[in-house]
């Protein structure tokens, strides 16, 4: 959302911090909402609980736009401008990406190896979209 936007139009900080909460919620809806659906389908019943389980285990979708929304909330304290502020945030949500999977690897049990290739393959992830962005202009 953050490369997209910005390679449309300068947006202020603040509305492109919206934007990044407002997208990440939209998504988490959606999410919460598939999972239910596909629960209703295999003749499960749908109840408050599992609607509220449903709503915890999609979480991290808006917690992923909430560091980079950070990072567009303190660009202007590192002395960034807008341009330098979408980077900055473009570069957080890069090493998210990068932890999650690590982490989540070795969670899940993977070795340490192993999980170093995920977390790169989600940063060459991150280049592409880098790339793009840098390809439009911005």
């Amino acid at each position: 959302m953050i490369a997209t936007a910005s390679a449309v139009g300068d947006f202020p900080r603040v509305q492109l911090m919206v934007m990044l909460l407002v997208t990440g919620t939209v998504f988490w809806v959606a999410h919460v909402y598939a999972h239910l659906a596909g629960e209703r389908l295999v003749g499960r019943p749908v109840g408050r609980a599992e609607v509220r389980r449903a709503g915890r285990r999609e979480l991290p979708i808006i917690e992923a736009a909430v560091l980079p929304a950070a990072a567009l909330a303190v660009s202007p304290l590192l002395g960034l401008g807008p341009s330098g502020a979408v980077w900055f945030a473009l570069s957080v949500t890069g090493a998210q990406q990068f932890s999650w999977a690590l982490f989540g690897a070795l969670n899940a049990g993977a070795s340490r190896t192993q999980a170093v290739i995920e977390g790169l393959v989600n940063v060459f992830f991150v280049l592409l979209i880098v790339a793009a962005k840098a390809a439009l202009g911005h």
